[in-house]
């Protein structure tokens, strides 16, 4: 059974819609809904979201279908039916298997004919993965004092030796003898946030750049941000899989949908690359995905340069705390927490993902996800709860069934306006700012004692 709970998602639509509307204002800014003048339902070609359902399966074995014929299954309430993205002829194809296929919106949002991306940026405002690295750069320069920046791997290209990045970690704290270091010994607790694991995912990247800036220069002046960076080590890894960031980026006005990295596998468009999560070495299941879909998991767990890093990282910097056994507890004295963002449809997802059975710490995972939930006000979730699909081999599920640390997703964002999908207007960014900081601060603070009641 599907445990998950019903949040107040109309009140955080009204607010972040009445903050976006009001900066889109004071931009002179125009909001387009989908199936509004500006999203005309596109060509053949052209991906799109829609809505499917059945006459004969419920909405959940449908999905299931859909997944396992290779359609890019969306995250999201299932009340319009399941939500895809894929292209008219796509849809068109689902309308002759006798299923009902809904047009629900737009892939893209408009970019004024007469934009230029500044230097390192496309699509309005989103860092391009050197944009990204020159920031990193720039940062732990300036502030050598309270940051350190760290290549932790390679992407699938550089592995080729055809171009690719460098995978980089930052790691930002009052810098003490023996901090950040990449082994276990450490005295602070550790609070990690990954972003753009899932490279069409735009918000989350540019999150993680806000929340590298917001800690540099509020040490010292806000008294909640000195504390922890006094107290936490707070690793970052803004770009998990840079190549597919590159593949994004290529159209600056147009973003490419790449959702997995640039492993070549044979497959054209999209399709290219394997799901890094779905990619872990916890729970990897080869079903999840064909070699062209959007789910494949690689020819076998942490196969990807990526997936060997991010993993690498992490395990030498958490100790290990839990026992092997899925559903054996982690200890009381296990410290520091994990977040990974993705979008989107406003969710907190906390461990398991791989099933819908509880996990053994549940009431303490839970109350985490609570807090954040307080803060962002999106659903807390777990199994397949709003998700639509489990998500076996994923890196929130792979630290803590693997080291016990709490591991959590959250997706950013709503599924429809114009800040809705993988694509919204940049200037929804300060919206999903102002709602999300305090959830990545409250999980940063229960980094020191996550597990207070053990059970």
């Amino acid at each position: 059974m599907t445990r998950f709970t019903l949040s107040r998602r109309s009140r955080l639509r009204s607010s972040l819609a009445a903050a976006t509307a009001l900066l889109l204002a004071l931009l002179g800014a125009q909001v387009t809904a989908p199936g509004g003048a500006a999203g005309a339902v596109p060509g053949p070609g052209e991906p799109a979201y829609y809505d499917v359902t059945s006459p004969s399966a419920s909405t959940g074995a449908l999905a299931g279908d859909l997944v396992r014929g290779g359609y890019d299954v969306l995250e999201g309430p299932l009340t319009d039916g399941v939500p895809i993205l894929a292209t008219a002829a796509d849809a068109q194809r689902l309308r002759h298997r006798g299923l009902t296929v809904r047009y629900a919106g737009p892939l893209h949002q408009p970019v004024p004919a007469s934009f230029r991306a500044a230097a390192g940026t496309y699509y309005g405002g989103y860092h391009t993965t050197a944009g990204h690295e020159a920031h990193h750069q720039q940062v732990a320069t300036a502030h050598p004092d309270l940051v350190v920046l760290r290549t932790i791997g390679r992407s699938w290209l550089k592995t080729q030796g055809r171009g690719g990045h460098d995978i980089q970690a930052l790691c930002i704290t009052r810098i003490q003898a023996g901090d950040c270091a990449t082994n276990t010994g450490g005295r602070k607790p550790k609070f990690t946030l990954m972003a753009q694991m899932h490279a069409r995912e735009l918000a989350t990247g540019e999150l993680a750049y806000l929340w590298i800036d917001h800690l540099v220069t509020n040490y010292g002046r806000n008294a909640d941000v000195t504390r922890l960076m006094d107290s936490t080590e707070l690793w970052v890894v803004p770009i998990a899989n840079p190549d597919g960031v590159d593949i994004v980026s290529s159209n600056p006005t147009r973003p490419v949908s790449q959702r997995k990295n640039a492993h070549d596998n044979g497959c054209s468009g999209t399709g290219r690359g394997v799901d890094l999560n779905r990619n872990s070495s916890y729970h990897w299941d080869a079903n999840q995905g064909t070699t062209c879909s959007e789910t494949y998991p690689g020819t076998s767990a942490a196969s990807e340069p990526e997936t060997q890093a991010i993993q690498s990282l992490l395990s030498s910097i958490y100790r290990d705390s839990k026992p092997g056994a899925d559903f054996s507890p982690a200890t009381t004295d296990t410290t520091g927490t994990f977040l990974t963002l993705h979008s989107f449809s406003e969710l907190n997802i906390y461990p398991y993902g791989w099933t819908n059975s509880l996990a053994p710490n549940n009431d303490d995972l839970r109350a985490i996800a609570t807090a954040m939930s307080r803060a962002n006000h999106y659903d807390v979730v777990h199994g397949d709860g709003g998700l639509n699909y489990f998500a076996p081999g994923a890196t929130d599920d792979w630290i803590y069934g693997t080291l016990g640390v709490p591991g959590y997703t959250i997706e950013v964002g709503p599924s429809s306006s114009s800040c809705g999908g993988f694509f919204p207007r940049y200037s929804c960014m300060a919206g999903f700012w102002n709602l999300n900081l305090p959830a990545f601060m409250a999980l940063a603070n229960a980094a020191a004692r996550p597990y207070p009641t053990g059970s």
